[in-house]
């Protein structure tokens, strides 16, 4: 059979993205299960709960009443109404339905906004830890993250005065991430109102908007300011991770550059889908409700268990499903101890390194899973930290 020459040679934009390390952790744990061994896995962000019954029976009219074909290239309007009235009832900010833009799934949705934002050269100001993904999607289109730590002190939230002090004249954008992975971190109104004020078009992925733990009720950027981009979808919440199904808020400017790269690139958005997501927006979020007290539950085991264990946690994450806990103590390469750990007690989790310089030492443990895995995992842990303890003199 042929196969490529010895000198053929990849795009380098290609070559440059570097293996999505979750993916990695869970292929080697998936390899030990293969074999026998049994794995907690807390690894991975994706809720264990199926999705919504009500979501599911949507899908299901709307393949039996023929949504099956090519949809609006922008997204199907009743979907785009729904969010529209959404951004409204829950955040008291008017969007007008043209200017959202549905794609399949969030990363899509950077994709298209960084393809037609960013030229070679152009900065995009980061956290430093933040989610491991972004520098990826910066760097294909040859610009550059700029990152700017967050401390643990702060809760790994940004501080808008210490942002300033980051800004170049390359930074085109500031992309900001509320509930935050791999943090938890919240970003409350006063630390948004900063940011607005900042003198950059802000990209805010809200993917996890609908899973914070705290009294007060997740904000949008849009209400502090239409310099703005908004990243969203319906993985998280809803339990809907497999149906790719995701959105882009636009400034009306940019609207027209993007849903052309989309019409080139991805046609449009599976039209079933787009139908039971507009169900989910009007009638599932009871079901949500009920998710997140479960996670509420789980977060607050996870963080009790962990500190137990003597792992580092200085204030309570307040969002998402993770946990990230100081463990430099035990190995200061989070990488290498993430694999120690799979393999000498079957837990998977996620090296801190993976989301930046700022979270090495650290480890990301995620909650979406049951209690009865947490338990199990965290008594695996104990049984790992014990065997690196010096016994009795």
């Amino acid at each position: 059979m042929p196969t490529l020459p010895n000198d053929f040679e990849f795009a380098h934009r290609a070559l440059n993205v570097t293996p999505f390390m979750v993916m990695e952790v869970m292929d080697a744990a998936q390899k030990l299960e293969r074999a026998g061994r049994s794995i907690i896995h807390m690894e991975v962000g994706e809720p264990d709960f199926r999705t919504p019954e009500i979501i599911v029976q949507a899908m299901v009219e709307a393949l039996a009443n023929g949504a099956f074909k090519y949809g609006h290239s922008q997204g199907d309007p009743d979907l785009r109404e729904a969010l529209s009235w959404h951004y409204k009832a829950r955040y008291g900010v008017d969007v007008h339905p043209d200017r959202f833009l549905i794609c399949p799934g969030t990363s899509t949705g950077l994709l298209l906004l960084f393809g037609a934002l960013l030229e070679p050269g152009n900065g995009v100001l980061a956290a430093n830890p933040s989610y491991s993904c972004y520098p990826n999607l910066i760097r294909f289109f040859g610009a550059r993250p700029v990152f700017c730590p967050v401390r643990e002190s702060e809760g790994f939230r940004m501080v808008p005065a210490e942002i300033k002090e980051c800004l170049d004249p390359s930074v085109k954008a500031i992309l900001i991430n509320s509930p935050a992975n791999p943090t938890g971190a919240v970003l409350g109104a006063e630390r948004l109102r900063g940011l607005a004020e900042l003198d950059r078009l802000i990209v805010s992925d809200e993917i996890y908007h609908g899973l914070s733990y705290l009294p007060e009720r997740d904000h949008t950027i849009l209400e502090y300011t239409d310099r703005a981009v908004v990243v969203g979808g319906f993985s998280k919440a809803f339990a809907m991770t497999g149906w790719r199904i995701g959105y882009l808020i636009l400034p009306p400017k940019m609207v027209r550059p993007v849903l052309s790269m989309s019409q080139n690139f991805v046609i449009s958005t599976n039209a079933a889908v787009q139908k039971a997501a507009a169900v989910a927006l009007r009638e599932a979020w009871p079901e949500v409700l009920k998710m997140r007290a479960v996670y509420d539950r789980r977060r607050r085991r996870l963080i009790d268990g962990l500190r137990s264990l003597g792992l580092g946690i200085m204030s309570d994450p307040a969002g998402a499903f993770y946990v990230l806990a100081r463990a430099d103590h035990l190995n200061p390469d989070s990488k290498a101890m993430v694999f120690e750990i799979l393999e000498e007690v079957g837990v998977g989790l996620t090296p801190g390194i993976e989301f930046g310089t700022g979270a090495e030492g650290f480890l990301r443990f995620s909650y979406a899973t049951s209690e009865d895995n947490i338990v199990e995992g965290l008594k695996r842990l104990g049984a790992f930290i014990s065997s690196r303890s010096p016994g009795p003199a």
